[in-house]
């Protein structure tokens, strides 16, 4: 008998055929890049039609297509509108140079401090000082009546404007571990000479009543969940309740029932469409030109030698599939399990002497602490740092002090062509 030779190949292994005609065994265990592009394009027209996700499996009945027309949809005062609002959807926030993107839209958050030196979220009244909006610090840019209309009372010394954060590729961010950011910020002391200390907060996972994870979505990392993210904002920035958040932050002018949000025909609320679009999001896309190019690379190393990736961490893989996280709420699937991605973003709480002054989900130190922007999409982004206030990346590098303090007197004493690079480097992003 005639013996062949069998090649083993076990199941966590897919078998390629070069075009060479040789063979290549790759493990399906093994990280892999997370798919990146700008393919949620906004349109007046089937909204979402054109779109493609990352390859996430979609609910029964529910589609992608469906998912970004919710996240697009505008309320209005007979859907659930306010009564005090910012925006009437989420796309409002959410939309450069696709859905789902960054915006320049601003909030206002206000508060003060107690003869302890601890924040205190303030009292707002309205209509005359006859309501009163408790212990809130945002305060809403628009209303449904003028009665309603939210205004910074002069006792609120602390005041901060936020600038609305990118949603693309968020699904990955969800999928990570917490020991992976707890091990990041573990390492940062000793890569900084002790200088840089990111700090991690647990906050409460609001469809697992009782549970925490590690927070990394917003400005002060005030949630760990995409449903508990989308529920916050659906109520505190439309002013639309949900099972999450049932109740409106005032009566006033109000004339419909809570909560607002309920299941359409696919069994899903909008705060689940919501959820499962930023999950289906493909993560931002570099300009693969400009960072190829000579000036680009030398300012990528660049960025690592002087140490802007201490905290502008490069590169994270994501939970294996099957990881079950927000208190036992949702489970990593596939397309999101074991991915790498490229944030440049710890996702931790720094102090870089930019704070605002907001304590949200965490204990009194992050009151001048902000989540590591995650520069990911930078190029679309035309007003920077937290509050908008930087124009230019140059202005935003020169704002960063406190832990960054010996990264920026490193970059103050590259060349102005090194400098250039970095730029350059960072307008590829």
């Amino acid at each position: 008998m005639k013996h062949r030779n069998v090649l083993a190949i076990s199941v966590s292994t897919t078998l390629l055929v070069l075009a060479s005609g040789a063979l290549m065994i790759v493990r399906s265990d093994s990280p892999q890049e997370a798919p990146t592009g700008f393919t949620t394009p906004t349109l007046q027209q089937n909204p979402g039609s054109q779109s493609v996700s990352n390859g996430i499996t979609e609910p029964p009945n529910d589609t992608f297509a469906l998912d970004q027309a919710a996240f697009e949809e505008e309320d209005g005062v007979d859907s659930g509108l306010g009564p005090v609002y910012n925006a009437r959807g989420c796309a409002d926030c959410h939309q450069g140079p696709v859905t789902g993107g960054v915006s320049q839209v601003v909030e206002l958050r206000v508060g003060h401090y107690d003869r302890r030196g601890n924040f205190v979220n303030p009292n707002i009244p309205i209509n005359d000082g006859q309501n009163v909006i408790l212990n809130r610090s945002l305060v809403n840019d628009r209303a449904v009546c003028p009665e309603a209309q939210e205004r910074a009372p002069k006792t609120e010394a602390v005041r901060a404007l936020r600038m609305s954060l990118n949603t693309l590729g968020d699904g990955f961010v969800e999928a990570i571990d917490d020991a992976t950011l707890q091990n990041i910020a573990a390492q940062q002391p000793g890569l900084s000479g002790g200088k840089i200390t990111g700090e991690f907060i647990l906050v409460p996972v609001l469809e697992s009543p009782g549970q925490t994870r590690l927070g990394r979505f917003g400005w002060k990392d005030q949630h760990g969940s995409l449903l508990s993210f989308s529920s916050d904002a659906y109520l505190n920035e439309q002013g639309v309740t949900n099972r999450l958040n049932m109740t409106d932050t005032t009566t006033v002018c109000k004339t419909d029932t809570d909560p607002e949000d309920q299941p359409d025909g696919t069994g899903l609320a909008d705060i689940d469409h919501f959820a499962q679009f930023i999950r289906g999001t493909q993560a931002p896309p570099v300009d693969a030109t400009l960072l190829s190019s000579s000036d680009g690379q030398a300012g990528q190393q660049l960025f690592s030698q002087i140490g802007c990736a201490i905290c502008h961490v490069t590169s994270i893989t994501t939970a294996p599939a099957g990881t079950v996280i927000n208190g036992g709420a949702f489970t990593v699937p596939d397309a999101l399990g074991n991915k790498v991605i490229h944030p440049y973003s710890d996702f931790l709480l720094h102090n870089i002497g930019t704070g605002d002054g907001i304590v949200q989900n965490g204990p009194a130190d992050t009151n001048n602490k902000v989540r590591t922007t995650p520069l990911w999409g930078l190029r679309t982004h035309s007003k920077l740092m937290h509050d908008g206030m930087s124009a230019t990346r140059e202005q935003a590098i020169g704002r960063h002090a406190g832990e960054a303090t010996g990264v920026i007197q490193s970059f103050q004493a590259l060349t102005p062509t090194q400098k250039a690079q970095i730029i350059t480097f960072l307008n590829a992003l």
